[in-house]
């Protein structure tokens, strides 16, 4: 099973929630069925840290046994650059972290359409397993 692992770099709580969780996954592999993960970070263009896939690497494996594939992807909308990621590698699954933000912050969001629902929109075009981790 391939799994797609959307993080933020530097790492979130939600990231390294994320990040337990697929090494829940990867250890319930087995030769039947192995897991591959690949661990994606999208640099947005509009606020680039020019993250390098070594950088995202050091990071997570300094934290975490973690047997992976790296990626950074400059996009310009997360939904949309983990859409073409999937289909690009074929993956399985997604796992995202939850999103969250206040309520306020939510409301002002979906007024002027700033933070989107990725889990949402990963879903309504997506035909892969959506788990979000909470």
């Amino acid at each position: 099973m391939k799994i797609l692992v959307p993080i933020r770099y530097p790492l979130t709580k939600n990231s390294r929630k994320t990040l337990e969780r697929a090494v829940e996954l990867k250890s319930e592999e087995s030769a039947e069925e192995p897991v591959d993960l690949h661990v994606l970070h999208v640099d947005l263009i509009q606020d680039s840290h020019k993250v390098r896939r070594e950088d995202l690497r050091r990071e997570v494996e300094s934290e975490f046994d973690i047997d992976a594939t790296y990626v950074v992807r400059k996009g310009f909308l997360v939904e949309e650059t983990i859409l073409e990621e999937v289909g690009r590698r074929g993956v399985d699954m997604v796992l995202i972290g939850k999103t969250r933000s206040s309520r306020l912050r939510r409301v002002f969001d979906r007024l002027v359409s700033n933070n989107p629902d990725i889990e949402n929109f990963l879903k309504d075009n997506l035909e892969v397993t959506i788990e979000v981790v909470d």
